[in-house]
């Protein structure tokens, strides 16, 4: 089975092959520069403007064409089919991400720690930063919040922000656990 050439480029050879042939330039300096002296317009083919002109802006609209010049894209309301869907929710919700705690991922941050203090309980965190951070119940780092500390589990629950269109929730539990030296050691 043999393949046949794209139609344009045999077009486009044809039509320089022809020109070449009929001696009308191919570029437009070549135009201005040397008009045939004492010729007459049926002696150059298709005519001084009629053939050459079209010759030229074919030439022209293909050096565009190879140069990336002459491709643009118009959405027309539509979305940009380039970009992530993801990334774009991600960018227009937050926006560039805080120094310090409020702008650490969830999973930037190792709790260390958890103190009661009178009723309440306060976790320690060490952050993504070397740094340490005590957070309370309703505290915010970039992609959640804490919702439950339990001392008696060593335990400290964030509710993380998803922006997934495929998942139900708009929400996801991560738990941090505290780590024992032994476990640490392995």
């Amino acid at each position: 089975m043999t393949r046949r050439p794209p139609a344009f480029p045999a077009l486009l050879a044809a039509l320089v092959l022809t020109a070449v042939a009929a001696g009308i330039p191919l570029r437009a300096e070549d135009a201005k520069a040397a008009p045939a002296a004492g010729a007459a317009p049926s002696e150059q083919g298709l005519g001084a403007s009629g053939g050459s002109d079209t010759i030229n802006r074919i030439m022209q609209d293909n050096e565009a064409m190879l140069s990336g010049r002459g491709f643009t894209y118009d959405p027309a309301g539509r979305r940009d089919p380039f970009r992530s869907l993801v990334d774009a929710l991600n960018s227009q919700v937050k926006g560039p991400r805080p120094r310090g705690i409020a702008g650490m991922l969830i999973s930037e941050v190792d709790l260390v720690g958890i103190v009661q203090k009178g009723k309440g309980y306060i976790a320690f965190f060490n952050g993504s930063d070397n740094k340490g951070y005590f957070l309370r119940v309703g505290d915010a780092v970039y992609d959640g919040k804490i919702i439950r500390i339990d001392r008696r589990t060593g335990s400290v629950v964030f509710r993380q922000d998803v922006n997934d269109p495929r998942s139900i929730k708009p929400y996801r539990d991560v738990t941090k656990r505290l780590t024992t030296a032994e476990e640490g050691s392995l």
